[in-house]
C-alpha cells in the first residue's frame, strides 16, 4: 500500500511531530535591514516557479540542473557533489514522502528541494494532485528533484542569478545575463532559512528542535565569524559538519591526563573536550551522538577495560516528545570527564580516550523503530527504509584516539 492511511498511528504521529517546525518563519522582531529584506523575497514561501525563459538563454543558460552550472564553475559543482546538500533527498526522506500527503511532503521539501520546479518533479512520482498536465520543460531535469538542494535553490530566482559580490574580476563576455550581488550570501541569516526554527517552533523540554543560529548569535565567535567561514572557506561549497571527522577535531580542543592518586597503586584519569571551534553547541542538533570512551589497555597483550564512558550529545525519544538527556556542549563551554582507578598489576599499560561519532544516531534509532511496522509498508517503501538505515549506521567512524602511559 502506498498512502499513509495504511499506517499505524505511531510512524504518523513520528512524522507528523517532525514536520511541525519545517514551515516557521523567521524574524529578528527588529526594522529589517537590506539583507532581511533581501532574504525576504529571495526566501518567500513557497518559491515560485521560474516563470518564462529570457528569449536569449541557450539551452546551458536556462538549464536548472547543477551539471549546466558545472560547465563553468566546475570547482564548485565537485565540491557540492560530494556535499550532504547534494543529498538531501536521500532514502531516510525518500521513505517518508510516500507515506505523507502533498502539503506535509511541501514541509520537508522546503530545505530539501525548495525549487516549484523539484516540487512539481516530486508530486508527479508520488501521484500527489496538481501536478502540470504537461512534461517538465527541458530546463527541469527529470532527476533534479532526486538531487537535493541544488545550486539553483539558493541562486536562481525567476531565471536571473543571484551570489555573493564578486571577489576576482569577471571573464566576458557573462553569462546568463550576469548576476545580481548580494551580501546575504556571506551572512549567517541566509543560512538560518533552513537552520533555525522561529521561537514558536516545535521544542522538547522547552527547547527548539532546531536553533542553531541562536547558538551561534550567543557564541564567542558570533563577533567575527558567519556560519559561511567555517562551513563555506573561501566560499569552497563543501558544508562539512559533524560528519567530518577534520570538522569534529577542528571544533574540539581534547586532553588527556593521568596523575598518581593519593595513595600508592591509584592512578586518576582526566579527559577534557572544550568547545572551542564550534560556533554553536556541539553538537548542535538532537541527531548527531558522539561516545567519549576511556580505557585502561594493556599495550603489550590488547587487554582492555572500560573506565568510563560518557555521551556527548542531545538525546530524544524517537516520538520527540521526552528528553532523555542534554550533554552538548555550549560554544566556549567543556566536558570533563574524570575516573579513579587501580594499578592494574604488572606490565605496560596505559589510558586511552576515544571519539567515537555517530552522525545520524537519531535517525537509526527513528528508523529501527519504523521497521516494527515492516509489515504494513509497501515493499519499495520498506525497501527505502531498511536503505536508510544501512545509510545512517554506516557514517559513523573513529574521531580521535588518545593514550598516555601509567605514570611510574
Amino acid at each position: 500500500m502506498r498512502r499513509a492511511s495504511g499506517l499505524t498511528r505511531g510512524v504518523l504521529t513520528v512524522l507528523v511531530l517532525w514536520l511541525a517546525g519545517c514551515t516557521q518563519e523567521q524574524s529578528s522582531g527588529t526594522v529589517p535591514d537590506d539583507i532581511e529584506r533581501f532574504l525576504e523575497r529571495h526566501w518567500q514561501q513557497p518559491l515560485p516557479a521560474q516563470g518564462t525563459l529570457p528569449a536569449d538563454y541557450t539551452a546551458i543558460e536556462a538549464a536548472l540542473g547543477p551539471q549546466a552550472c558545472a560547465q563553468c564553475h566546475e570547482a564548485q559543482w565537485e565540491q557540492w557533489r560530494g556535499s550532504l546538500h547534494s543529498h538531501t533527498m536521500g532514502a531516510g526522506i525518500q521513505w517518508q514522502l510516500h507515506l505523507m500527503d502533498q502539503e506535509q511532503g511541501n514541509r520537508c521539501l522546503r530545505c530539501h528541494a525548495p525549487l516549484a520546479e523539484q516540487k512539481a518533479l516530486v508530486a508527479l512520482q508520488q501521484g500527489w494532485p496538481g501536478v502540470p498536465k504537461s512534461p517538465p520543460p527541458e530546463h527541469v531535469p527529470p532527476d533534479l528533484a532526486d538531487q537535493g538542494l541544488v545550486c539553483a535553490a539558493c541562486h536562481v530566482r525567476n531565471h536571473q542569478r543571484f551570489g555573493p559580490p564578486a571577489n576576482k574580476p569577471v571573464p566576458e563576455p557573462v553569462p546568463h545575463g550576469g548576476f545580481v550581488a548580494s551580501a546575504a550570501f556571506e551572512d549567517s541569516r541566509f543560512c538560518a532559512t533552513c537552520h533555525q526554527f522561529a521561537a514558536d517552533g516545535p521544542r522538547v523540554n522547552g527547547k527548539l528542535q532546531e536553533d542553531t543560529y541562536a547558538q551561534w548569535q550567543a557564541s564567542p565567535q558570533a563577533a567575527q565569524q558567519s556560519c559561511q567561514s567555517c562551513h563555506m572557506p573561501d566560499r569552497r561549497h563543501l558544508f562539512r559538519g559533524v560528519h567530518d571527522r577534520d570538522m569534529v577535531l577542528q571544533a574540539l580542543q581534547v586532553s588527556l591526563d593521568v596523575q598518581p592518586g593519593a595513595r600508592p597503586g591509584e592512578f586518576q584519569a582526566r579527559a577534557v573536550m572544550r568547545n572551542t571551534g564550534a560556533g554553536h553547541h556541539f553538537p548542535t542538533y538532537m541527531v548527531p551522538k558522539v561516545d567519549v570512551v576511556l580505557q585502561l589497555v594493556n599495550a603489550a597483550g590488547g587487554a582492555r577495560r572500560t573506565l568510563a564512558h560518557r555521551v556527548i550529545g542531545w538525546g530524544v525519544d524517537v516520538a520527540l516528545s521526552q528528553e532523555l538527556f542534554d550533554t552538548r556542549i555550549p560554544a566556549g563551554g567543556e566536558l570533563v570527564v574524570e575516573q579513579a582507578f587501580s594499578s592494574p598489576g604488572a606490565g605496560e599499560w596505559e589510558v586511552e580516550l576515544r571519539l567515537d561519532v555517530a552522525p545520524r544516531e537519531h535517525y537509526e534509532r527513528m528508523f529501527q523503530d519504523s521497521l516494527r511496522h515492516a509489515d504494513v509498508l509497501a515493499p519499495e517503501v520498506l525497501a527505502l527504509l531498511r536503505q536508510a538505515l544501512a545509510e545512517a549506521k554506516a557514517t559513523r567512524y573513529e574521531a580521535l584516539r588518545l593514550a598516555t602511559r601509567l605514570p611510574r
